[in-house]
């Protein structure tokens, strides 16, 4: 691949990061989502929260999209009232993302979503999500492992046909899926671990988080996409 293709991965804001001498409101990236980019033959580029308005201009100036892991949607996104256990609410993120989304689909511009990021996928799609599950976030700050199963025929089962261990942290997941959605993965509790839109884009979400991981092969996927 002599031109590595543009893919924009979005951030977290946070009120106070800390490094060398500095504690201060931050817009970071955990390493291991550029890494994988690169290492699938892409372009990392971080997209901090901005005014949604202007996402579509983003999004026209790239050849790919991730959007990254993170806090919970807030539940009025899709017409919840918060569980006691849903976390603090991460407004400018879900503007932002949502509009990136929305951009990203009007474009055709190929999208993966990583656990918050397929979250938010089936929210702008109409779909709903589950605020608490148990067993898929064991020990607070670590990444756990489960088996993810592929759905036959489906664009992840494509890049990934067999049962697969993946790096695994959340709490919530989809419950109704949003319009054209499809599930392309599951657990084995029968949760949806990943979701796809069927038709000529490409267009994928998956509840773990391939950037704690040496597989490849979803970024290689996005990236390919992108490369087109």
């Amino acid at each position: 691949m002599t031109d590595r293709p543009l893919i924009g991965v979005s951030t977290y804001l946070e009120s106070g990061a800390r490094w060398g001498v500095w504690e201060l409101e931050a817009a970071l990236l955990p390493v291991g989502y550029p890494r994988l980019v690169q290492a699938a033959g892409g372009l990392a580029v971080m997209l901090p929260p901005d005014d949604p308005a202007r996402a579509a201009a983003a999004v026209a100036r790239l050849d790919g999209l991730v959007i990254a892991g993170g806090p919970d949607v807030e539940p009025a996104r899709y017409g919840a009232e918060p569980d006691p256990r849903t976390g603090p609410p991460a407004r400018e993120r879900d503007a932002w993302e949502l509009a990136l989304i929305e951009a990203a689909l009007a474009a055709g511009t190929p999208l993966l979503g990583v656990c918050r990021g397929m979250q938010l996928l089936n929210v702008a799609l109409g779909g709903t999500l589950v605020q608490h599950i148990d067993g898929h976030a064991e020990v607070i700050g670590v990444f756990g492992r489960h088996a993810v199963e592929p759905v036959p025929g489906t664009l992840y089962a494509g890049l990934v046909p067999e049962e697969a261990s993946v790096p695994a942290y959340h709490h919530q997941a989809v419950d109704r899926l949003g319009g054209g959605l499809a599930a392309s993965a599951f657990a084995e509790d029968g949760t949806v671990e990943a979701v796809e839109l069927p038709g000529p884009g490409w267009v994928l979400g998956v509840q773990w988080h391939p950037e704690m991981d040496v597989d490849l092969r979803v970024m290689s996927g996005l990236v390919r996409a992108a490369a087109s």
